[in-house]
């Protein structure tokens, strides 16, 4: 190969290392600019999330979370309703009607009103289904609900319970009955199906949209507040510690 061949060779070379290098760093410079751009975009409350432990609660996982407060408080009516038929003076009036009030507040008049008749079912409806037919039930068990919310209410205003208290065991049986089907079928069947209608990015938006309901309804801590409440009403009543509700070992299965 001659001298100027040779020459030439490297000069081209030389080149194209160049020029390669200045592509990628381009590349580079372009995601980074991208990442940002897609940083930037995102809201306040979303970057904070994205920062936590944990990272950030979905809309189905909030809604789930809302319905083990729900739950909680229905097992206060169950441990009440027994009470009630063994030694109604057992049973403090204003415990179960603080129950009475945290669920009308947490459950019907948020949960319920603001998120599930507001945005789930009516998404549910539309997209048709066997989901779809379930919407008008639990509509109409959320109007029972309100019945019964409003009953316990009365009827624990006095310090005693007096006469009322075989009713009103009923009462709570029956609502707890009602909502142990209703929220299984909503975890299970509502809202899967309404996850199903959106996209990641509308679920996200979602997520984002039920937070700053919660937010305006109770303030920053409307989930926490609302634990705290239910945990304070387990403690008056003797049902904090969990441990003495670990089921008895079964009996010894016995010949035929």
């Amino acid at each position: 190969m001659s001298m100027e061949a040779d020459r030439a060779r490297r000069d081209f070379l030389r080149a194209s290392t160049v020029a390669g290098a200045a592509l990628v760093l381009a590349g580079c410079s372009g995601g980074g600019q991208a990442t940002q751009q897609r940083q930037e975009n995102q809201s306040p409350a979303k970057k904070d999330k994205e920062g936590e432990k944990g990272g950030e609660v979905t809309a189905t996982e909030d809604l789930m979370r809302e319905h083990g407060v729900l739950r909680r408080a229905l097992l206060v009516y169950t441990a009440a309703a027994s009470k009630l038929r063994a030694n109604a003076s057992a049973v403090p009036p204003d415990s179960l009607q603080k129950t009475a009030k945290l669920f009308r507040a947490f459950g019907e008049e948020y949960h319920e009103k603001k998120l599930e008749e507001q945005f789930i079912f009516p998404a549910v409806k539309k997209a048709g289904g066997a989901a779809a037919t379930l919407p008008d039930i639990l509509v109409v068990q959320h109007d029972r609900g309100r019945e019964i919310t409003d009953y316990i209410i009365a009827v624990t205003n006095g310090a005693k319970l007096g006469g009322n208290a075989g009713e009103l065991a009923k009462a709570l049986e029956a609502f707890v009955l009602m909502y142990e089907h209703h929220a299984a079928r909503e975890d299970t069947v509502i809202f899967p199906a309404w996850k199903q209608t959106m996209t990641e990015g509308q679920l996200d938006e979602m997520g984002e949209k039920f937070e700053d309901i919660e937010h305006e309804q109770f303030g920053e801590d409307g989930y926490e507040d609302a634990v705290k409440q239910i945990s304070d009403i387990e403690g008056g009543l003797g049902l904090s510690d969990i441990s003495q509700f670990t089921a008895p070992p079964p009996p010894k299965v016995t010949g035929a």
